[in-house]
């Protein structure tokens, strides 16, 4: 496997942990509807929360949320709202962020709520 997938896939777990300690239920990883991909779908009480993922080892290019394109986020919440349709889902929901670099002493996690709507 790909030294960025490995690191990819690390990001997500760290993240469902994090959401784990955080007092949400883990619903969902890496939920795929046709092209579009939700990496963690979470809940807490009565909101559902759809989750990117993202992560660096550098901030030479830049911080990691800047990676978020448009044309993903319209994936994204397509395959929401095609989630929502599968689970007959009609209260509340969220799209966050998660935002994990990777540093050589340590991982800073950063943690954006309704990181676009």
């Amino acid at each position: 496997m790909a030294k960025h997938l490995m690191r990819g896939r690390q990001a997500e777990n760290i993240a469902t942990q994090y959401f784990i300690n955080n007092c949400y239920q883990i619903i969902h990883r890496n939920f795929k509807h046709g092209s579009s991909e939700i990496d963690l779908i979470v809940q807490k009480n009565e909101l559902l929360v759809f989750v990117e993922v993202k992560s660096k080892s550098t901030l030479r290019h830049g911080e990691p949320e800047k990676n978020i394109r448009p044309a993903q986020i319209k994936r994204i919440k397509t395959a929401a709202e095609a989630f929502q349709v599968m689970t007959n889902w009609e209260k509340d929901i969220r799209f966050d962020t998660i935002l994990l670099t990777f540093f050589p002493q340590a991982i800073k996690i950063e943690h954006f709520k309704d990181a676009f709507s």
